[in-house]
């Protein structure tokens, strides 16, 4: 028998299912994690220069800005046979498997650009309804336990999954070079095993969970001091179209003008999109055409909760970090620790191999200090655990710098671990207490710009600030990540409402 909780009578769960809940997160983080870890390498090895990732990797950041919110506005308003998130669990865990096992036989470099996008997008109609199934399921004292044990099964999956080209390599003699312009047959079957086991787990967690619906929902609302619904405010949309797309004219002239580095362009589209969709929200408001899906959203976006205001910039700077370190650190280590940039080459592959290590070390730490936090928490407070753990991650990437060998780079993983678990975690505990169910989903995805907007400035000015500044040299995009980890830290003290 399920615990009936104090504040509403939205009943506890049991242990074990939450952990059926959760335990297709292990899926979605192997996909994620062979991403992260191979697709700089996949690019290198069919002909990318170093300074041209930022650009390719731009796919990841942006599906997610366009997919997550829309994806959360349809599964708050699906009820069927199957559920409420379910349904998107089960399509976008079938569409990334197909992507897993394409992308690593792309034959030209933009046609892995493309996979990117596409299995990006599929990552994302997976992932972002499992977020939102942790408010809908689960009372509000049972909720940084959610996300906490997706946290751990992140950390898991992404261990095993950046570990498997190694393995492959190391354990099952795979080889781990291939002749120039062809991917190595150990990221080949690390990217099948991949796509099984993700399948498997996000199958798993549809066919062991149960969901409660919009009318048991709204139900339980109202016995708690949730809130129900989003405040009414009037948006002057025309004036902030006009702001945009004028900086986002004004950008789009001083890059062709000077002829300033491509990636910019990247800034400047980014203005005048956002631009353009106040003005169209703007001509719906006008037409009195306010239900439809675009305009609910954009509306939501100028009135989302003040917690997610203050969270904001937490999340920007954490999340410019992440993408750098991501997307360089196979670029840094390979030719900082390792001594080569060539592709080809015996010590370009190793340290490519060593980076999969590094990134799995990072993860089984995050794994341990999901464990952890919630002590943490009882002892700082929500704010100071963020915010000492934000600052171990800053420690960690600053290190590489000063650090000879390769195998002493996993001492710094502890660190990144840990500020990682942490990123997972506590910003949707903060958050998740203060949004309505009905729009659990919309919010969520909303959240996420929070993640990608950095991730989309990263990719326009990181490979500008290498050329210019640091000699094209990738290891000060880790150096470049760790002064955002600790803005980020700073950031996480000014939150108010949270403990």
């Amino acid at each position: 028998m399920n615990n009936q909780n104090n504040n509403t009578d939205k009943p506890n769960l049991s242990f074990w299912q939450i952990w059926n809940m959760c335990f297709g997160f292990l899926g979605i983080q192997f996909g994620f994690a062979l991403q992260n870890g191979n697709v700089s390498r996949i690019f290198q090895t069919l002909g990318a220069q170093v300074d041209d990732i930022p650009i390719l990797w731009v796919a990841a950041p942006l599906t997610g800005l366009i997919v997550q919110p829309i994806i959360g506005y349809w599964s708050d308003k699906t009820w069927g046979r199957f559920g409420r998130r379910r349904p998107f669990f089960f399509i976008g865990a079938v569409l990334t498997t197909l992507s897993l096992f394409i992308m690593p036989h792309s034959p030209t470099l933009w046609i892995a650009a493309g996979m990117l996008w596409i299995m990006d997008a599929s990552i994302n109609v997976t992932m972002e309804p499992f977020r939102a199934l942790v408010g809908d399921n689960l009372p509000e004292k049972q909720r940084a336990t959610g996300y906490g044990l997706q946290s751990f099964f992140i950390g898991i999956g992404a261990v095993l999954a950046s570990a498997l080209p190694w393995m492959m390599t190391n354990w099952f003699d795979v080889s781990n070079t291939a002749a120039p312009g062809q991917i190595p047959e150990s990221v080949k079957y690390s990217f099948y095993w991949g796509g099984v086991v993700l399948l498997v787990a996000v199958l798993w967690t549809v066919a062991r969970t149960k969901e409660y619906s919009p009318k048991q929902l709204a139900a339980f609302e109202k016995q708690s001091a949730q809130p129900t619904t989003s405040k009414v405010v009037d948006i002057n949309f025309n004036k902030g179209a006009i702001i945009f797309v004028v900086l986002g004219l004004a950008t789009l002239a001083l890059v062709m003008g000077l002829s300033l580095e491509k990636e910019l362009y990247l800034l400047a589209g980014g203005l005048l999109a956002f631009g353009i969709v106040q003005w169209i929200a703007a001509a719906l408001k006008s037409a009195n055409k306010t239900q439809g899906g675009f305009y609910q959203v954009v509306q939501d976006v100028f009135t989302m909760p003040e917690a997610m205001k203050q969270l904001a910039w937490v999340q920007f700077f954490s999340w410019f970090t992440l993408f750098a370190m991501w997307i360089y650190t196979t670029a840094a280590v390979t030719s900082f620790h390792y001594g080569s940039s060539d592709a080809t080459s015996k010590a370009f592959n190793d340290g490519a191999d060593w980076v999969g290590i590094l990134f799995a070390a990072y993860n089984g730490f995050a794994a341990i200090a999901a464990m952890c936090i919630p002590f943490l928490v009882k002892k700082m407070g929500l704010k100071g655990a963020h915010c000492f753990n934000l600052l171990l991650g800053a420690l960690g990437l600053a290190s590489f710098m000063f650090i000879q060998d390769p195998k002493m780079l996993l001492i710094p993983m502890i660190g990144v671990g840990f500020a990682w678990a942490s990123i997972l975690s506590l910003p949707y505990a903060m958050l998740s207490n203060a949004l309505p169910s009905n729009k659990m989903g919309v919010y969520m995805g909303i959240f996420n710009f929070f993640i990608v907007i950095p991730q989309l400035l990263a990719a326009s000015v990181l490979g500008l600030i290498l050329r210019h500044v640091f000699s094209n040299q990738p290891i000060y995009a880790l150096l470049i990540g760790a002064a955002s980890f600790v803005i980020a830290a700073v950031a996480v003290m000014r939150v108010k409402n949270s403990h």
